[in-house]
């Protein structure tokens, strides 16, 4: 018995030796990937839309995971609404109005350094792809 005693903590002791390392490289990578990407500060963006060319100004504000802000364009300024960072992914609506429609405008994007680079749902009417670069 002795012998299988002392095979059995050679053994859990190689496995803690190894093993403990890797999660523990595991856990710190979940956590950095976690963490909320700056985006606080101006954003500019120009794109084409079924209405012509719109250009946006974000005025973006993140604490913790929590996104809040503005999106002003030529049509006026609207808050921005269910904002989320969680890593190198944003999300936010924009509530705008249009022929006295209110539409609800979802963004979806992901962060690269100085852009963002968003797929825009506007209501069921359109969906439009757009790069909003960091101003400086």
């Amino acid at each position: 018995m002795g012998t299988i005693d002392q095979a059995q903590r050679c053994s859990s002791a190689r496995f803690r030796r190894h093993t403990i390392p890797v999660l523990f490289t595991l856990a710190l990578a979940m956590v950095v990937a976690a963490q909320a990407a700056d985006i606080s500060g101006k954003w500019t963006a120009e794109f084409d839309t079924q209405i012509g060319v719109q250009k946006y100004t974000y005025e973006f504000m993140v604490e913790g995971g929590k996104l809040t802000g503005k999106a002003t364009s030529a049509n006026g300024s609207t808050d921005i609404q269910e904002g989320k960072v969680s890593g190198d992914e944003v999300s936010f609506v924009e509530m705008i109005s249009f022929e006295d429609m209110k539409i609800r405008v979802e963004y979806k994007g992901k962060v690269a350094g100085d852009e963002i680079k968003f797929t825009r749902q506007v209501g069921e009417f359109a969906t439009e792809q757009v790069v909003a670069k960091r101003a400086k």
